[in-house]
């Protein structure tokens, strides 16, 4: 066996049992010497996920007409259950990787319809399907599925029993 092959089976079963340390620059998420993250996928996620916990909450306040009983507790379902997915898959990746330190605002909309909230969950799936692959670790990916599957109920509910 070279010495190449046994270099790399080493590198490959200590990356599975998470001893090897990478170099800065192959690392996806680095440690500032403050004990904050560089992340800027991960961060961008909580940041709207953290705001749709808001977003929805307003939405939910600005339901009326047919319907519209349906939707309100929908969407309050989804506001309700938001907020302690979120803390934990940061407090999961704070634990690995540092504080998130960079947490980014959005502006607000009102209710239109059940249609635009539909939309609105939609585009939020996508985001979290694109920047979910910031993060490798299995856990915090359990996490984030959670949060998706709550994400997916609510949808549901908008879309059949509205």
């Amino acid at each position: 066996m070279s010495k190449m092959n046994l270099t790399e089976k080493l590198k490959e079963e200590l990356l599975k049992r998470n001893l090897f340390e990478q170099e800065d620059d192959e690392k996806e998420t680095e440690e500032t010497s403050e004990g904050s993250t560089k992340n800027k996928d991960f961060d961008e996620m909580v940041s709207k996920l953290l705001h749709s916990q808001t977003q929805v909450h307003i939405f939910h306040l600005g339901t009326k007409g047919s319907g519209s009983y349906a939707a309100h507790k929908a969407l309050q379902g989804y506001y309700e259950g938001i907020d302690a997915l979120v803390d934990g898959v940061i407090e999961s990746f704070q634990g690995q990787y540092g504080l998130v330190t960079n947490y980014e605002t959005y502006d607000m909309e009102n209710f239109v319809s059940v249609k635009n909230c539909i939309s609105y969950f939609k585009e939020l799936n996508d985001m979290i399907t694109e920047k979910r692959k910031s993060v490798k670790d299995s856990y915090i990916q359990n996490q984030i599925d959670t949060i998706q599957e709550l994400l997916f109920s609510t949808l549901y509910k908008l879309k059949f029993l509205s």
